[in-house]
């Protein structure tokens, strides 16, 4: 809660007039508490995953040559009631393991400083702190989703996400509650590290799960702009993890691929795989 009861009272202790975003924030956040304005990143979760796959379920019901062409595993096709089933089940999951999440980790955000208050922080200040956040979120993803490929953490809990060997957007969160845990803790380490405002905070949260799902949306379109991003892996990368399954040790990344290259787990993709998964992608279509 802003320690403030008028813009006037806010203007007086910053020393300048506030700017109209910090208006915004005042006029919205000054009499709600730190603890519900936390809990908005759980609305804001529910609304992307629910909205940001759409044009990919609408692609998946569509289906043409055209479509098939960017369509990386073109033979697997998905109905409506798959991807409802989907998406009904990590709604079940949400309540189960992210809601909870949310409601326990908020001493945390409040222990590592997570600001609500005034002054907002600039463009270049949110930027660089979410770039930070990605990196260190990829690195620990990285181990933790490594780790989860040894037997007993396949057999137990990260089987259930590879039940999609061809990924979907709404399968992105799809996954054992455990997993939800395990993973969501490398989100929170980059916040941790660099804590920042609740802005940010939500603005990562949300740029996270936009590329979760667009790593899972099963389409690999040339003009993604994501592409100019060094390193960046996308679906394509990402999608032979899946078509692989249980028995991949290769393509552990979640955003960029930084860390397959450094500890090797991506020469086999790279030199021999990449080729045959093209290859085999390329005689489906055909077919």
């Amino acid at each position: 809660m802003l320690p403030f009861q008028t813009l006037q009272e806010a203007e007086i202790s910053l020393g300048r007039n506030l700017t109209f975003a910090e208006t915004l924030w005042f006029k919205y956040s000054h009499e709600k508490s730190d603890n519900f304005l936390y809990c908005h990143n759980t609305f804001f979760l529910f609304v992307f995953y629910t909205l940001l796959p759409l044009p990919y379920v609408i692609l998946e019901l569509v289906r043409s040559e055209k479509i098939d062409r960017f369509k990386i595993q073109p033979k697997v096709k998905n109905s409506l009631s798959d991807m409802l089933d989907c998406y009904g089940k990590v709604l079940r999951t949400f309540v189960l393991a992210v809601g909870p999440l949310q409601f326990f980790s908020f001493p945390v955000i409040e222990w590592i400083g997570i600001k609500t208050s005034l002054p907002l922080p600039s463009c270049t200040e949110i930027f660089l702190q979410i770039l930070v956040y990605f990196v260190v979120e990829d690195y620990a993803n990285y181990w933790l989703h490594r780790s989860l490929h040894c037997k007993w953490g396949y057999d137990k809990i990260h089987r259930v996400h590879h039940e999609y060997m061809a990924p979907i957007g709404f399968a992105a969160p799809y996954a054992h509650w455990a997993e939800i845990i395990i993973l969501g803790l490398a989100s929170f380490l980059g916040p941790l590290l660099v804590p920042g405002h609740m802005v940010t905070f939500w603005l990562w949260m949300i740029l996270r799960q936009m590329e979760a799902i667009e790593t899972h949306c099963g389409y690999d379109f040339p003009w993604s702009p994501l592409k100019y991003i060094p390193f960046y892996g996308g679906a394509a990368f990402h999608d032979y993890h899946h078509y692989v399954g249980g028995k991949s040790q290769s393509n552990f990344a979640s955003v960029f691929t930084y860390c397959d290259h450094i500890y090797g787990t991506n020469k086999g993709y790279r030199y021999m795989q990449k080729e045959a998964f093209q290859k085999t992608m390329e005689k489906q279509r055909q077919e």
